[in-house]
C-alpha cells in the first residue's frame, strides 16, 4: 500500500500564493507519475498537474503560467507551487501517484480556499 500525506492548504486572499507538499511513504517503488487534481463544488474531479519520473510536466490550461510542479524522488515528494491564484482555484486538491503499471493511488485532499 502507498500512503499520501498532503499538506499547505489553507485560504489565501486573490492574487496570493499557496504550497502544497504530498509525501508518499510506504510501497514507494516503481512510482511513474506524481501529480495534483482538484474538485470544485459540483464540479468533476481535473487534473492540475503532473510530472514524470524523469521530469516531464503537464499543466491545466487554466493554470499554465501561474503554478508549477516539481518533485524529489530521493524523499518521494511532490510540490504544487500557486500563484496569482484566483477565486476559481478554490477546491480540494488531491495528491496522486501512479505506479509503472497504471495503478493509482490517493491523498486524503487538502481544501484551497481563494477569496475574492
Amino acid at each position: 500500500q502507498v500512503q499520501l500525506v498532503e499538506s499547505g492548504g489553507g485560504l489565501v486572499q486573490a492574487g496570493g500564493s499557496l504550497r502544497l507538499s504530498c509525501a508518499a511513504s510506504g510501497s514507494i517503488f516503481s512510482i511513474n507519475i506524481m501529480g495534483w487534481y482538484r474538485q470544485a463544488p459540483g464540479k468533476q474531479r481535473e487534473l492540475v498537474a503532473a510530472i514524470t519520473r524523469g521530469g516531464s510536466t503537464v499543466y491545466a490550461d487554466s493554470v499554465k503560467g501561474r503554478f508549477t510542479i516539481s518533485r524529489d524522488n530521493a524523499k518521494n515528494t511532490v510540490w504544487l507551487q500557486m500563484n496569482s491564484l484566483k477565486p476559481e482555484d478554490t477546491a480540494v486538491y488531491y495528491c496522486y501517484i501512479e505506479k509503472d503499471w497504471g495503478s493509482r493511488y490517493w491523498g486524503q485532499g487538502t481544501q484551497v480556499t481563494v477569496s475574492s
